[in-house]
């Protein structure tokens, strides 16, 4: 009775042997990720340079492990980041507390925060896990103008211009 059971698992095991391997040679070979997959985050800009982020600090209000700090300033025609009349001055996401859930995407009024499908989060010390604003920002798209932008007086107060998605 014994020996049936040994022979058994000696069956699964080289039955096994032959079979493909279901792990990776990682980080030689990298799985894409899923469609919903939530990743880094990445603070948007408008096809025209100008940052998504308007300062609201809603993302952080939604945070529940409170891994999110925005202090907002004032927009002005000399020194504009985003079409609002705020904009985040100091934006910083700490990658030590933020469980990935989503929850700032869902809340941002201007889909300024995106969880994209970067996975390769790691840190050798804390300090390097609180990202701040300008490592979180997109790079500027082909045919924008980086931020600070000076803008014609008052040109922000009636109508938004050509603020369409670079995608």
């Amino acid at each position: 009775m014994a020996v049936k059971g040994i022979l058994e698992g000696l069956a699964t095991t080289l039955g096994m042997m032959f079979e493909r391997p279901v792990t990776i040679a990682y980080p030689e070979v990298k799985r894409p990720v899923r469609p919903r997959f939530r990743g880094r985050h990445e603070l948007k800009r408008y096809a025209n340079g100008l940052e998504k982020c308007i300062g609201c600090a809603l993302c952080a209000a939604a945070c529940p492990a409170d891994a999110i700090f925005v202090e907002a300033a004032e927009n002005t025609d000399e020194v504009r980041f985003s079409p609002g009349e705020r904009y985040a001055r100091t934006y910083e996401i700490n990658y030590l507390r933020c469980i990935f859930c989503g929850y700032c995407e869902d809340a941002c009024p201007t889909e300024a925060i995106v969880l994209e499908s970067q996975y390769e989060l790691s840190y050798t010390d804390r300090r390097t896990a609180i990202l701040g604003r300008e490592q979180l920002l997109v790079p500027v798209p082909p045919g924008g103008q980086p931020t600070p932008q000076r803008v014609a007086p008052h040109s922000f107060d009636r109508a938004i211009p050509d603020m369409k998605d670079p995608e």
